[in-house]
């Protein structure tokens, strides 16, 4: 059981498609307990299946993430979850001196002009949760029958812009915020080797000047199937921050 920390740090959780703050419930006691201030975000549009997501932009998502960095009175960690991992990167980019650590989990950061996911089928301006059968195995290792069903009871239709815009980065101080990787699908050691060999996917990463590679075994949403292993991995980053 995590214990008090002698010092608090304000830790922003950014959602992955589909999801609101609530996501991260099993997550943040954990955080909590140990004396930190813990913002689990909900961006714009994905309040409610019924909230308004027309002109929703990924710069909005961005904005809302820093505005909330703004509004805390020393450094933060972000924590971004699959596509959040781009906008707390983004977040980064925009507040370079104001971020102790980002912990991407089971994600990775961007590179200037890419969008996080313009492969995703859009209706009427929003992409909705797709079927299971659309995503790899891997992905669903570990999100039982249960969990699925939970999962698209509480899935939010996400605003297409914020998949498809590209992500405008500016800063290269963003190089110099230490990072973690949180690798679940895919092993660190898999990230370890893409790094070596110079791989395309992980070359944004590999300009970064401070990364720590640390592993939760499980598919793509550890914060359902895996929450207390996730709830740890994070606040060791917070206490490395």
């Amino acid at each position: 059981m995590s214990t008090p920390s002698v010092w608090t740090m304000d830790v922003i959780l950014i959602p992955g498609f589909w999801l609101d703050g609530a996501s991260w419930g099993a997550v943040t006691p954990t955080l909590e307990r140990a004396g930190h201030r813990v913002h689990a975000l909900t961006l714009p549009g994905l309040e409610s299946p019924d909230a308004d997501r027309r002109g929703i932009t990924l710069r909005d998502h961005i904005d809302a993430v820093v505005a909330v960095v703004d509004r805390c009175e020393d450094k933060v960690v972000l924590a971004g979850h699959s596509g959040g991992g781009a906008i707390a990167y983004a977040v980064a980019d925009a507040r370079p001196d104001r971020i102790a650590r980002v912990v991407y989990v089971d994600s990775a950061p961007l590179p200037h002009g890419r969008p996080i996911n313009d492969k995703l089928s859009v209706v009427d301006g929003a992409i909705p949760l797709p079927d299971w059968s659309e995503f790899e195995e891997i992905d669903l290792r570990d999100l039982s029958d249960e969990l699925r069903a939970s999962f698209r009871a509480r899935a939010v239709p996400q605003p297409a812009a914020v998949a498809n815009d590209p992500l405008v980065l500016a800063d290269e101080r963003r190089y110099d915020v230490p990072t973690t990787v949180i690798a679940c699908e895919f092993s660190s050691d898999l990230v370890r080797e893409m790094l070596a060999q110079g791989n395309p996917m992980a070359a944004e990463l590999g300009k970064i000047r401070d990364v720590e590679l640390v592993d939760v075994h499980t598919g793509h949403w550890p914060q359902f199937t895996k929450p207390a292993e996730l709830a740890e991995a994070i606040l060791r980053c917070v206490e490395m921050s």
